[in-house]
């Protein structure tokens, strides 16, 4: 059973939430939280497997939020996941450097909404189209500086993969990709983030983005 935190500040947005997450058989709600703080207090509390966070919320925002959960060791199995009402805005890229493990519009089709609550609770990303597509344009339109002597701790394998990751594909996917199993591919992944200091998925996808690994054009 995947235990889900909810915070918004909207009631309504909250309620819905729940109900569409209640309305699966390996879901449940284990707290909902009106503001950033109070989702930190509830994810201490209830140890949720995933959090969703509104970006903003008066009284905290979720990138606080995210910041605070990926910097307690007790939490470091909790996957975060930002919800917005924009479809790219200047938070996307605090929101993955931070820890978040995935970024959606508000405006998702609940089942695009689902999918990133499970992919988030086994460990991997899901960003909405339209946030990844303009993810892309602006590193196209802001080059960020590259990053220096990281990937020379990967083995060539290890480089391979992360590529992929940050292409979004699934271990599944990369196995099939590679002809390797899912879980030799899971291995590959958890390696790679030990060796690059990362907390999840997604920050595979930002080192391989600043590091010059991964080329925009190749996600297009």
């Amino acid at each position: 059973m995947i235990r889900v935190l909810l915070a918004d500040d909207q009631p309504l947005m909250r309620g819905g939430f729940r109900a569409l997450i209640e309305a699966e058989d390996d879901m449940t709600v284990v707290g909902e939280a009106a503001d950033g703080p109070a989702a930190v207090a509830l994810a201490a509390e209830t140890r949720p497997d995933v959090a969703l966070l509104d970006v903003e919320m008066p009284g905290g925002d979720g990138i606080t939020a995210v910041r605070q959960i990926a910097a307690d060791p007790d939490l470091a199995e909790l996957r975060v996941v930002m919800l917005t009402n924009y479809s790219f805005d200047s938070y996307v890229f605090d929101a993955l450097r931070a820890g978040a493990a995935g970024y959606l519009v508000k405006d998702t089709e609940p089942e695009e909404l689902l999918r990133c609550v499970r992919a988030a609770a086994a460990g991997e990303m899901l960003l909405s189209p339209a946030i990844a597509s303009k993810l892309v344009a602006e590193y196209v339109a802001h080059p960020p500086a590259r990053l220096a002597g990281k990937i020379e701790a990967l083995t060539g394998r290890e480089t391979e993969i992360v590529a992929l990751v940050a292409r979004g594909l699934s271990n599944g996917e990369i196995a099939e990709r590679l002809f390797i199993s899912p879980a030799t591919a899971k291995t590959h992944v958890h390696r790679a983030m030990m060796k690059l200091q990362v907390r999840d998925r997604a920050g595979l996808v930002v080192f391989a983005y600043e590091s010059g690994l991964v080329q925009p054009k190749e996600n297009g």
